[in-house]
């Protein structure tokens, strides 16, 4: 069997920007801090027990507020919430400026829940493993707090965001 050669970066984020991925706040509280930023890489891994995946660049400034806390928040974004998720990835915003004007709430782990979110899972991290330039955190999920309005999801697709349609 041949070798192919290898795929760059460049074409992987190509490839990647075809695959429409629901957009997150991620936020840690404890011992270590609090802290928070936008994800798009999660996803469920079982039901049994419910866990989360979730991905995060150990480049990202409050990587070690993550690691140090052993806990998080997933807070599911709704449309029309691009600002905040543009505001949790803006490396020049303290973490003050990104948690402002916003409603939180503490979920049972101490982490922030977004109150106007889709829905937030409180999650307690089983294990983390480093692959490439990211730490994948597989999270066991030990509270959801769901808003029961419908409303659409903030999605990232072909490298901007865009709204689900209910319905």
């Amino acid at each position: 069997m041949t070798s192919l050669p290898a795929v760059s970066a460049a074409r992987f984020r190509d490839g990647m920007a075809s695959l429409a991925a629901g957009i997150s706040i991620v936020t840690t509280n404890g011992p270590a801090g609090h802290a928070g930023f936008t994800a798009s890489g999660i996803c469920s891994v079982t039901d049994q027990p419910p866990t989360l995946l979730v991905c995060m660049n150990r480049g990202v400034s409050s990587y070690p507020e993550f690691i140090g806390n052993g806990h998080l928040a997933v807070n599911v974004l709704a449309a029309g919430q691009h600002d905040l998720s543009n505001r949790f990835a803006d490396k020049d915003l303290s973490r003050t400026e990104r948690f402002a004007s916003t409603h939180w709430q503490p979920m049972a782990n101490g982490c922030l829940r977004l109150t106007d979110s889709l829905v937030s899972f409180g999650c307690r991290v089983s294990l983390t493993q480093d692959v490439g330039t990211h730490c994948v955190f597989y999270c066991v999920v030990e509270e959801i707090i769901r808003n029961e309005a419908p409303r659409d999801a903030l999605v990232w697709f072909a490298r901007r965001y865009h709204s689900t349609t209910i319905g």
